[in-house]
């Protein structure tokens, strides 16, 4: 399967081949995450089987980058950093929530990087573009494993809960990034912000081109979500055409420069 474009004649060949889902189904998923166990369904419940997932992870792969981790100190710091998923990277807040360093927090951050549990989406950076912020933004590669270290009991408490914006934008960056990783391609994904606090979620690159994206949970999406791509006319390389991955159930467009793209579809 091809990765993730901004195309519609891409978009509907997606359509045709991914299983739809409505908005439970969707934290269903989310919930469960995407390890080869719980989607192979070796694993019927998630929670556990992430419990067991972390109690390996840190005596074993850890320990084996570095052997002076305290385990709860660890967990509780893997907490912490789960809480902040699709924020700007705060290594300070991380480590005052943690109890540990900051320097101990970046080293751990390194550590979750290095085996491939975080990621960090970059800012859009461009000579003609002013005024943008420099920090990362934090993901992590899988979603369960974000609901199960913040403690989400259920997929429907998660889909009315305080962070459901913030996982569903989890899922939505991990999962285009992995269209890209599974046919060996590097997803030059960024986001854009600048010092007024405007922001587009994803900025695709390719091909000399942008693509800016939108994450919503709403099933309605309006152009009031599109006029902040406008802000990427002042980069030297030209905007392409801009998507807002929302609920809606079909591919469809907003207008002419625009598409609607179901979660499920991605």
């Amino acid at each position: 399967m091809a990765p993730f474009e901004v195309d519609l004649e891409a978009l509907t060949a997606r359509e045709k081949v991914r299983t739809s889902a409505d908005v439970q189904e969707i934290f269903e998923r989310i919930y469960r995450g995407s390890m080869p166990a719980i989607v192979s369904g070796e694993n019927t419940n998630s929670q556990i089987f992430y419990s067991s997932y972390l109690s390996t992870y840190i005596e074993r792969d850890v320990r084996g980058l570095s052997d002076a981790v305290d385990s709860l100190k660890f967990l509780r710091f893997m907490m912490a950093t789960a809480a902040r998923c699709s924020q700007m990277l705060n290594v300070s807040d991380i480590a005052q929530d943690a109890d540990i360093n900051q320097k101990q927090a970046k080293d751990w951050l390194q550590i979750l990087e290095t085996l491939g549990i975080i990621f960090y989406l970059h800012p859009y950076s461009n000579n003609l573009l002013k005024r943008l912020v420099k920090t990362p933004k934090l993901y992590f590669c899988d979603t369960g494993l974000v609901c199960h270290l913040t403690r989400w009991s259920n997929a429907e408490v998660l889909q009315s809960g305080a962070m459901n914006g913030a996982i569903l934008e989890n899922y939505v960056v991990s999962e285009i990034g992995k269209t890209y990783l599974n046919v060996d391609r590097e997803p030059y994904m960024y986001y854009y912000r600048d010092k007024d606090a405007r922001e587009i979620d994803i900025v695709l690159e390719h091909d000399g081109i942008l693509n800016p994206v939108e994450i919503k949970k709403t099933s309605n999406p309006g152009t009031e979500l599109t006029r902040v791509f406008a802000l990427l006319d002042k980069a030297s390389v030209p905007r392409g055409k801009g998507a807002v991955v929302c609920m809606k159930p079909r591919v469809g467009a907003i207008d002419g420069d625009n598409y609607v793209v179901p979660v499920w579809c991605i």
